[in-house]
């Protein structure tokens, strides 16, 4: 290996793209919103106004609730005089996210990541009607104990040194604290501008997805709209096949006939949108330990191939 190959291994989570994504995004908005907008003024009203009003998690009954904010939300944090907040999310989510990549699969955990916040979103909302502080809600917070969830439950026994545990315990053992400190601080502290439960609907719907997600087909039908969003509606192309009979003229014959686009070919097959779809629909309904091997070599290859895209 060159030193060159070297250097590109080290590169900044180089074999973890997802993972370098949310955490570069995370850093760009941090940096958009609290050192671009908040240095620019319309109508003496700073920009940053408006942006926290219709991207961070607003109260449902506020007026000012949208759905995408449960998405939106994820990859804003609170500003430069608590800068701990996006710093520790950060450092979690490196510390504890890149093993479930690496074991997953990018894809698979950027859905893992983005339903764990989604969730977060849910519950906390639905707590803020009745117990909670009523004000906009940021934070990467509720994905992050997601993926810790994930990370407790894959690797149990793994010893993990983390504050404000001084001393190395096991990583289920870790999860079980934290909820637990959640659990109270959220339950004891009311009004509590910090969204406990936001933590807690967090790691609940990572342990739902890791107990149900595959069963129910919710990792299928992601994929599937994947894939739908990129190769749907389908573009037509003519695909030209020679075959190797012949004619009275001992020629080959060339057939010219117009279908879907190929993905790829795979053992000399071409595979189209329409096998992919075909063996989404087999994991859905039948779950993924159902596919063939030779299923399993298309969808990996699809996947790589479409990962591999700009």
């Amino acid at each position: 290996m060159t030193s060159y190959d070297t250097w590109r291994r080290r590169r900044f989570l180089a074999e973890n793209p997802a993972l370098r994504t949310l955490i570069l995004l995370n850093i760009g908005v941090f940096v958009f919103q609290h050192l671009f907008l908040a240095l620019f003024r319309y109508q003496g009203t700073p920009l940053e106004g408006p942006f926290v009003q219709y991207f961070a998690l607003q109260p449902l009954l506020s007026g000012h609730f949208f759905p995408w904010q449960l998405l939106t939300y994820q990859f804003m944090h609170a500003g430069l005089e608590n800068i701990w907040h996006i710093v520790f999310n950060l450092f979690v989510l490196w510390m504890f996210g890149m093993e479930l990549e690496q074991l997953w699969g990018s894809r698979r955990f950027v859905w893992y990541y983005l339903l764990c916040g989604i969730g977060a979103g849910v519950l906390h909302l639905l707590v803020q009607l009745f117990w909670t502080y009523p004000a906009p809600t940021v934070g990467a917070s509720g994905a992050v104990y997601g993926v810790l969830l994930a990370f407790g439950l894959t690797f149990p026994d793994r010893p993990v040194f983390m504050f404000p545990f001084f001393i190395p315990i096991p990583a289920r053992i870790l999860v079980l604290l934290m909820a637990a400190i959640e659990f109270i601080s959220g339950v004891s502290s009311a009004g509590s501008p910090i969204a406990h439960f936001a933590h807690l609907g967090g790691a609940l719907t990572g342990f739902l997805l890791l107990r149900f997600g595959d069963r129910w087909g919710i990792f299928a039908v992601l994929d599937r709209l994947w894939f739908w969003a990129r190769h749907r509606p389908y573009r037509r192309r003519t695909l030209t096949v020679t075959r190797s009979t012949t004619s009275t003229t001992s020629r080959p014959i060339v057939h010219t006939i117009v279908g879907e686009e190929v993905l790829l070919h795979y053992e000399g097959e071409p595979i189209t949108q329409k096998h992919i779809d075909a063996i989404l629909d087999k994991i859905a309904a039948h779950g993924y330990q159902s596919l063939t091997e030779r299923e399993r070599q298309i969808l990996y290859e699809a996947s790589r191939r479409l990962q591999a895209e700009p």
